[in-house]
């Protein structure tokens, strides 16, 4: 199993990342977890226009859905199009979402996606077992464990502390965890992750390796995220970067 960092900022892109987009590749497979602000460009680097068999869309935040919006229009208008639907796990209302985006005038988008609901559980994509559940976010947010091979990955998508996630992350051997805000902040509550938070997240669920992501570049810090991360977890810490790949 490898994963392909595509976009890593966090709310907004940021000068060197596009928002969160990740690729995980098995036997063949491509699986593209969210699809955020700019990342179609980092797509077609690391990958290919069409090198996508299937997207999970962890909640309707922008900055985790826009550029599935824009891929409407390379799916449905490709000189060698169209493409046949290619499917999506997403929270409920995704359908209506992406196409009131793409199109004031757009009533569908079912030519071009199929639609799956996500709801807590454990279900094949491909050659991947895919296991989510509800995290602790605003609006309907899952985070994702990929399993293949004996081996695994967690996103945590956009969450403050919860249960869900330590359940999901447990013995997990890459963790890809947000850490939005700094420690030491008054932060909203019930939101997003601090590095500290993601660090002790990452202890207590015994993880291999823990690469922070969702980072807000215009107003944090890596390297005080980073050190707050390993304060917290004794295993190693690292900062997400556009085009990191990782071999799980």
């Amino acid at each position: 199993m490898r994963l392909t960092v595509l976009g890593c900022a966090g709310s907004f892109p940021g000068p060197e990342a596009a928002c969160s987009a990740y690729l995980v590749e098995a036997d063949g497979f491509r699986l593209l977890v969210d699809f955020g602000s700019g990342s179609l460009t980092a797509l077609q680097r690391y990958a290919g226009l069409h090198a996508v068999d299937a997207i999970v869309l962890t909640h309707l935040h922008c900055d985790h859905i826009l550029d599935a919006v824009t891929y409407v229009v390379v799916r449905r208008y490709a000189p060698d199009g169209p493409y046949p639907p290619l499917p999506v796990y997403a929270p409920a209302g995704a359908p209506d979402r992406l196409a009131a985006a793409y199109s004031q005038e757009e009533t569908t988008v079912d030519d071009v996606y199929t639609f799956y609901g996500l709801q807590p559980g454990t279900f094949p994509i491909g050659p991947f077992s895919v296991t989510v559940d509800r995290v602790n976010h605003p609006v309907e947010t899952y985070g994702v464990r990929l399993e293949h091979n004996g081996r695994s990955l967690v996103y945590s998508s956009d969450t403050a502390p919860c249960e869900a996630l330590l359940r999901l992350a447990h013995g997990a051997d890459l963790f890809l965890c947000e850490a939005s805000y700094l420690d030491g902040v008054d932060n909203p509550p019930d939101l997003h992750l601090t590095g500290r938070e993601a660090g002790e997240i990452a202890t207590k669920s015994e993880v291999g390796r823990l690469v922070l992501t969702h980072l807000v570049s215009a107003w944090g810090s890596e390297a005080l995220t980073h050190e707050a991360a390993a304060s917290a977890f004794a295993g190693p810490v690292e900062i997400a970067r556009p085009g990191a790949r990782y071999d799980i």
